[in-house]
């Protein structure tokens, strides 16, 4: 049916409470968050909210509490904000897929640019990926998130999450790898046999390498990051 009046739309699309907790699922590509205290967002997520709800941008505070470190935040949509007081806040990301995970004491890094949002409660550190700077000019940083908490990342499509096993490598596009977990350390080489296909005019093919034990989240589609100075 494609063809809708205005109550059938209204009944179809409107808002509805699950009793999920803090972070629902409104739609596939919106997530409500119901606040009551503080969460971190992606700064320019907001698309709604209602009640007393704060924000405040922030973008260079580690693990929230007000210690200024060096910039590492570069390109748009790379900083975050913090959202306070009580109400619901709803948040989305040019229509990208979302998915939540409930952390219990696990960690996880997440590509900068797909972290969507997160708990107060969890602890968050800033990890810089200079070897990439060159052909990721928005997206050289990621955020690795410890603790008990839930956290909301992007993916441009459905998420494909890759095992790795040791002994067998995975090796991913950087512009196309949104997480990993938390006791894996990617490796950046370089395959000059792929240069003709994955150069991306930067003359090298950057691929990540990701050894142990693990996994690692891509998404169908490889992101192109571009430079805001």
């Amino acid at each position: 049916m494609s063809k809708y009046s205005i109550q059938q739309f209204i009944q179809k699309s409107k808002q509805e409470d699950k009793g999920e907790g803090l972070f629902e699922l409104e739609t596939e590509r919106i997530l409500e968050i119901n606040l009551n205290g503080d969460i971190w967002a992606k700064m320019g997520s907001m698309i709604s909210y209602e009640g007393s709800i704060k924000f405040q941008r922030e973008g260079i505070l580690e693990h929230g509490l007000g210690k200024l470190m060096k910039k590492a935040f570069t390109g748009e949509g790379s900083q975050l904000m913090k959202a306070s007081g009580k109400g619901k806040l709803y948040v989305a990301d040019q229509g990208k897929k979302i998915t939540i995970l409930d952390l219990e004491g696990d960690s996880i890094f997440i590509n900068g640019n797909d972290l969507l949002a997160f708990e107060q409660g969890l602890e968050w550190d800033i990890k810089l990926m200079r070897k990439v700077a060159g052909m990721m000019a928005g997206g050289l940083f990621n955020v690795r998130l410890e603790g008990q908490g839930m956290v909301a990342f992007t993916s441009h499509y459905e998420p494909l999450t890759l095992m790795v096993y040791p002994g067998q490598p995975v090796y991913t596009d950087p512009n196309a790898t949104v997480a990993w977990s938390g006791n894996l350390q990617p490796e950046f080489v370089t395959d000059v046999q792929l240069k003709t296909f994955f150069g991306r005019g930067s003359g090298e093919s950057i691929q990540m390498k990701f050894a142990g034990s693990g996994f690692v989240v891509v998404q169908p589609f490889e992101e192109v990051y571009t430079t805001s100075e």
